[in-house]
């Protein structure tokens, strides 16, 4: 009985978290509804860039605000520069020459569109996405996401043979300012480096702050499977007050209600949506200023405010930080910033889901497919739990033989539950055996499996990759339906061969014979590589409860008879 409701609560809880998941994506938590955009907020700028943040002091208010004059609308295109790379093909704007389109050429959209490269960053509804960049100075111009730059190319072009490839945009006053602002892309890198060279060719001190902006819509493009729900908003690489950093997210509509405003060492700010980050990375030896929160026009933003410099005339100064803008890959995250691997979150599960994923991969570079490593890591799973299982099994095993004497006392003590209990429990001390006993083995194996789903949901590197046959893309659900089919039919043969239903009561009875049909109707909608997961763990459940039972078999045969 008692592991009949074992069964039934935890079929009953994964179907509440697929429930809870859904839920989630349908019914976010409300914070304040974001503006909604219309062509006249088309492209313009979304806020001061301390608007309603608290002040850190007047001179950091001072030089901030000077970037947000005439910052309530913002120029139409100034011509644009084509950017191509092994990995990226980028368009930037000369008026304010920033980000206005970024393609990752390795990451189709769709599988079914292999040459419609995924928008990370767009300019255009509903996936707007861009970058703003600039210099702020609180006592003369400085070259902002408005000012109109020039370029000596049309377009750039990574060469074969070449490492990395710098893109030249200039600026210059009648004062004697003169801005170069490069951008440098490195061959198999989703890392940009940004430097502003400031040449002060005037009579007088120039004090500038560099700043970079990323807004967006919480439009998510390439799409998700149902039953899926992911984060989506900004993370900060935070420092506390003990000086140790903490890797903290905001969902993008809780920043009405909570917007971040932090001045620190070092540290980075994030956007995040499922499988892809841009991040800003700012020199980690610097004070640098974070914020985020909803734009005024329509969605949200979040920024990073450099350190003032002073730039003596007849003087020059660069002032560089970096970005990283594209697939969240572990194996890379670490190398490019402290903390930065944080970002492919698994939540609670994280000290056992990243060692399987390690696994998960090194038998990816083995078999090199993700498909075949999912079968064999399940193998292995099953097998590390192998001990557990057999005290599993063993009991349903006794469970079931036992099964007409437990019968037997249910009718006759139908009326009395008391009794009925008593005489259950002496049942099971005179035949030397507990039902618990295949309780324990589920509930710590459960973890496992809930890290595991999240190593299938959160891993990139499983993006739209190919299994065999007709599964030709792990992160989207089975076009057929054919394995969540089989997976509904092994279940179905898991809980005959425990016989566990002549133990139950009629209502418990419908409700396991319901359970396969329902969780085959979730598992419909779910990505194909969880459905791997858990058809082949059903499988070798099987051969393993048949095993043990069989075997269980023979040593009660091999026993003297009393």
């Amino acid at each position: 009985m008692e592991n009949t409701r074992l069964i039934l609560f935890s079929a009953l809880a994964i179907v509440l978290f697929l429930m809870y998941q859904e839920w989630q994506k349908d019914y976010p938590p409300q914070g304040p509804a974001a503006p909604a955009y219309s062509e006249q907020t088309a492209g313009t700028s979304s806020t001061a860039l301390t608007d309603d943040i608290p002040a850190l002091g007047a001179a950091g208010i001072a030089e901030a605000s000077a970037a947000d004059a005439g910052a309530a609308s913002a120029p139409a295109s100034g011509g644009r520069v084509r950017v191509t790379t092994d990995v990226f093909q980028v368009e930037i704007d000369l008026a304010g020459g920033d980000f206005r389109q970024v393609l990752l050429l390795d990451y189709p959209e769709f599988k079914t569109s292999p040459d419609r490269k995924l928008a990370f960053l767009n300019d255009a509804q509903p996936n707007f996405f861009i970058v703003n960049s600039g210099l702020v100075s609180g006592q003369s111009v400085a070259p902002d996401h408005q000012t109109q730059y020039t370029s000596g190319q049309q377009s750039y072009e990574l060469a074969e043979g070449r490492d990395d490839l710098l893109v030249p945009l200039h600026w210059s006053d009648d004062a004697g300012h003169s801005v170069t602002k490069v951008y440098r892309f490195r061959r198999n890198s989703y890392e940009i480096e940004l430097l502003y060279t400031v040449n002060n060719a005037g009579d007088s001190e120039w004090v500038v702050s560099p700043y970079v902006r990323f807004w967006r819509t919480p439009h998510k493009p390439g799409g998700e499977p149902p039953f899926v729900q992911s984060f989506l908003g900004v993370a900060v690489y935070e420092q506390d007050d003990d000086g140790k950093f903490k890797f903290r997210k905001h969902e993008w509509d809780n920043l009405g209600e909570k917007p971040v405003a932090l001045e620190q060492q070092g540290g980075w700010t994030a956007m995040l949506q499922h499988y892809f980050l841009a991040a800003i990375l700012p020199p980690a030896e610097e004070t640098n200023r974070f914020y985020a929160r909803p734009s005024k026009n329509f969605g949200f933003l979040t920024e990073y405010v450099g350190p003032r410099r002073s730039v003596e005339p007849g003087a020059q100064a660069e002032l560089p930080v970096r970005l990283f803008i594209g697939p969240k890959l572990q194996q890379s995250l670490e190398e490019v910033a402290p903390g930065l691997h944080l970002t492919v979150d698994y939540g609670l599960l994280t000290p056992i889901s990243e060692p399987l994923f390690w696994v998960l991969e090194k038998i990816h570079r083995l078999t090199g497919n993700w498909g075949w490593a999912i079968v064999l890591l399940t193998v292995l799973i099953k097998g590390a739990f192998y001990k557990l299982s057999e005290a599993q099994y063993r009991s349903m095993a006794r469970m079931k033989k036992f099964a007409p004497r437990i019968q037997a006392l249910k009718e006759r003590y139908a009326d009395d539950r008391e009794r009925l209990h008593k005489s259950m429990m002496e049942l099971y001390q005179k035949e030397g055996f507990n039902p618990l006993a295949g309780c324990w083995p589920m509930l710590v194996q459960f973890p496992v499996f809930i890290a595991l789903y999240w190593v299938l949901l959160e891993s990139v590197e499983l993006r739209q990759a190919d299994f065999f046959l007709w599964i030709n893309n792990l992160s989207s659900p089975d076009p057929y339906y054919v394995l969540p089919v089989l997976f509904g039919i092994s279940m179905f043969l898991q809980q005959k061969l425990s016989g566990q239903a002549m133990t139950m009561e009629p209502m418990q009875q419908r409700i396991m014979n319901i359970m396969p049909i329902a969780l085959t109707v979730f598992f419909a909608f779910f990505p194909v590589g969880l459905v791997v997961y858990w058809f082949v763990s059903n499988v070798i459940g099987i051969a393993q409860q048949w095993y043990i039972t069989r075997k269980l078999d023979r040593e009660e045969a091999a026993k003297p008879h009393r």
